[in-house]
């Protein structure tokens, strides 16, 4: 599985297409309070049962606050079976908002 940090995950999304997502597994709450446009939303401790879903994603972008649950997430989806993720594990929205990029609420 591949580890990239927010910057990386920044100056990617440039270029995503429908075929990639980003996996925000902060609570809801946490989302709602501000997300990175086009993310979707599902706890850590949930993911396993969107493997089918996210099977159809050529990349799915796993991502929380600064990079521990989304390890987390990344290391369960990968042992659900998917190939197809890459581990935000350096930064995370923290680092997006510190960064001052943009925040869809």
């Amino acid at each position: 599985m591949e580890h990239i940090s927010a910057d990386e995950l920044h100056n990617r999304a440039a270029t995503f297409s429908a075929d990639d997502l980003i996996l925000d597994v902060r609570s809801p709450s946490e989302f709602n309070e501000g997300h990175i446009e086009g993310a979707q939303n599902t706890p850590h401790e949930e993911v396993t049962s969107e493997v089918e879903t996210l099977k159809s994603y050529k990349t799915v972008y796993v991502h929380c606050k600064m990079g521990g649950r989304a390890k987390m997430a990344a290391e369960a989806l990968q042992g659900a079976g998917l190939e197809n993720i890459v581990c935000v594990s350096d930064g995370g929205m923290q680092r997006w908002t510190d960064m001052g990029w943009p925040v869809a609420k």
